[in-house]
């Protein structure tokens, strides 16, 4: 398997640059989408003069800090964006990457759960490190191993998020019962006409709603083999990449099971499931 062979080389052995430039593409597009997303349902007036997001600010950092964030807010949402479609394009890619990394960085100081700003900031540390990101849109397979440490530390990175998840869900006695699912679909179809920001934020179909929806034996029957697909699924995900016969199959199923998940919270897991999607480029050799 060619990761272990890198390890063992002491990532000396080429690799196809490629891989990780195709990553760089994808991660900027991802950020684009996710940065241009921020400036809508309140994003630009977060710390408006009154709002509940200055107020929560000046809690946590006091008034005077909250108000040095303030000024540079709007014109960092601004510049983020514009930083992460140049990324994308392979324009100045290693500093319009620091630019996005300090972006989304900036999140963590007013998200309540950052957990896909810290995945944006690992997966991108993962392209700092690389020698090669390329320039505009071309993609580069000439053998070298200027990227060779960066691609399987994404593929570690990755493993650990499938495994971590996974050993979450299997401790989680609601999840492997089919509760948690069972109970979320139910609350949504019963409140969905309540939510406010409705458009975009949740995309479960009415199919979903109507025959998997009602809290029923059945129901939650269902429900439980498709958290225990999901858990198999997670487990078996980062060997199935790493082997060229079943790779093909393993990304398939990573795609579905990704995208049934964002239909859950669209806005919210976009960054989740494109990076991580994204990132199935590192496993190929």
């Amino acid at each position: 398997m060619w990761f272990f062979d890198h390890l063992a080389s002491g990532f000396t052995r080429p690799t196809d640059p490629g891989r990780l430039q195709l990553f760089r593409i994808v991660f900027g597009t991802v950020l684009t989408a996710r940065f241009a997303l921020a400036l809508g349902q309140g994003g630009w007036g977060r710390l408006a003069p009154g709002s509940l997001g200055l107020h929560l600010a000046e809690q946590r950092f006091g008034p005077r800090r909250a108000r040095l964030l303030v000024p540079v807010y709007r014109p960092a949402l601004i510049t983020r964006t514009i930083a992460a479609a140049v990324l994308a394009a392979g324009l100045i890619p290693r500093l319009a990457l620091l630019v996005v990394l300090a972006g989304a960085a900036m999140e963590l100081l007013y998200l309540k759960s950052p957990n896909a700003v810290r995945y944006t900031l690992l997966t991108g540390t993962c392209l700092l490190v690389a020698g090669d990101l390329g320039h505009g849109l071309s993609i580069e397979h000439a053998p070298s191993a200027s990227n060779a440490w960066a691609q399987c530390l994404l593929v570690l990175i990755t493993t650990n998020l499938y495994w971590n998840s996974a050993w979450q869900k299997i401790r989680s006695r609601q999840f492997r019962s089919g509760l948690y699912l069972a109970q979320w679909v139910h609350t949504y179809t019963q409140v969905r006409e309540h939510l406010p920001y409705r458009r975009g934020q949740y995309i479960v179909p009415a199919i979903v709603r109507r025959h998997l929806g009602n809290l029923t034996d059945r129901d939650i029957r269902i429900w439980r083999q498709i958290a225990a697909t999901v858990i198999a699924a997670e487990l078996a995900l980062p060997i199935a990449l790493l082997i060229p016969q079943t790779m093909p199959y393993a990304v398939a199923a990573g795609i579905a099971i990704h995208a049934a998940f964002s239909c859950l919270k669209p806005r919210q897991l976009i960054t989740f499931s494109g990076l991580t999607t994204g990132t199935y480029f590192a496993f190929a050799a």
